[in-house]
């Protein structure tokens, strides 16, 4: 076997034109399983052969505890799919979550990786049994309980709520998913007895989340089984009224996808009702915003001034100015203070028009 061939080898306009050009429906899903798993490495590139003969795009975590995959692929070939995981004991029946807004291009690669975890939590697993879970709740239960009282907490990224979200559910201000939980812990610490909802993406988070809660004392944990995804297939199946509002984070092209009409968020830059969420689209940047139609066409998909100054620069004066400069959103993946935000952009658009850049270093680089 070809271990080098196993991975994506093109640019991303190269990717972008042949998904184009390829003119079939195709069916975004995600699955998960913790279960122990052998031989990783060979696995993964067993995997990558297979998938890339049926057309899958996605991006996928194998580690030794399991498997979280997040996929693309010719709606045709669901059958074909489905029979190749299930011919491997350790994902035989495997459940998936079906996306529920799907243009068919959430992805424009297949990429599988092998990690220590197929989620980040930072948790270390041994100080506490991850298979003692929280109850698993349908949509129809998920909904009554919530009727009855039960607290609800949303076990996602602070910019992951940003465009939609349970109504009144507690939402974590973290930006990662140890800082929510460790959060959610002690800000609910006085309410460890209080029947207590956590939902997320797909469900994922929360296995990992309800098993960390119930070891630090937490006595009723029930999770949404199947996360936001399957809760939303699930509503429009039975007729249930959603108790989501607005759109649902995904980790892929789109970015969202939408689950009611609600729009429960604002433009960060300009303060009017907004759900659109963007990355800014200076490469060093990358940072995550709620910015309006209005504003993205102001700013050129940017965050601010300083970013739209350089993003409309020729390619070429764009990777000298980049060179040796970090990415922003390594550290940070969202703007987390819109206030500030506002205030830089008034900030620059005066220096702007006083001196007429931001960059002054740009008068050393010859295009």
């Amino acid at each position: 076997m070809d271990v080098h061939r196993l991975r994506n080898l093109h640019r991303p306009d190269v990717l972008k034109a042949r998904l184009e050009r390829e003119g079939v429906p195709r069916t975004t899903l995600s699955f998960y399983r913790y279960v122990r798993l052998k031989e990783v490495e060979a696995l993964r590139h067993e995997l990558y052969s297979e998938w890339e003969a049926l057309g899958v795009l996605g991006r996928v975590y194998l580690s030794q505890e399991g498997i979280n995959a997040q996929v693309s692929l010719p709606t045709q070939n669901l059958d074909h799919f489905r029979t190749a995981l299930d011919s491997r004991e350790a994902f035989q029946g495997v459940p998936w979550k079906i996306a529920v807004e799907d243009d068919g291009k959430s992805f424009l690669k297949l990429a599988i990786k092998v990690k220590k975890k197929i989620v980040a939590d930072g948790l270390a697993d041994d100080a506490f049994d991850v298979t003692n879970v929280g109850e698993h709740l349908d949509a129809a239960t998920f909904n009554q309980k919530m009727a009855e009282g039960a607290l609800v907490i949303d076990m996602r990224n602070n910019y992951e709520c940003l465009i939609g979200h349970f109504e009144g559910a507690y939402l974590p201000k973290a930006d990662t998913f140890r800082g929510a939980i460790e959060e959610v812990r002690e800000v609910m610490k006085e309410k460890k007895n209080a029947e207590v909802l956590l939902y997320c993406t797909g469900g994922i988070r929360c296995e990992k989340a309800s098993a960390y809660l119930k070891h630090e004392g937490f006595t009723n944990v029930g999770q949404l089984h199947g996360g936001i995804i399957d809760y939303a297939r699930q509503i429009r199946a039975q007729g249930l009224a959603s108790k989501y509002k607005g759109q649902n984070f995904v980790f892929d092209e789109r970015l969202a996808e939408r689950i009611t009409d609600d729009v429960v968020s604002t433009c960060m830059q300009c303060g009017t009702k907004s759900d659109r969420i963007s990355n800014c689209q200076e490469v060093t940047c990358n940072m995550l915003l709620v910015q309006c139609e209005a504003c993205a066409e102001k700013y050129a998909e940017c965050c601010s001034p300083s970013c739209r100054e350089i993003h409309l620069l020729p390619e070429e004066v764009q990777r000298s100015w980049r060179k040796g400069r970090s990415t922003r959103s390594t550290k940070t993946k969202a703007i987390n203070d819109p206030e500030g935000l506002r205030r830089r952009i008034r900030e620059e658009e005066e220096l702007l028009t006083l001196n007429g850049t931001l960059h002054p270093e740009l008068t050393g680089i010859s295009p």
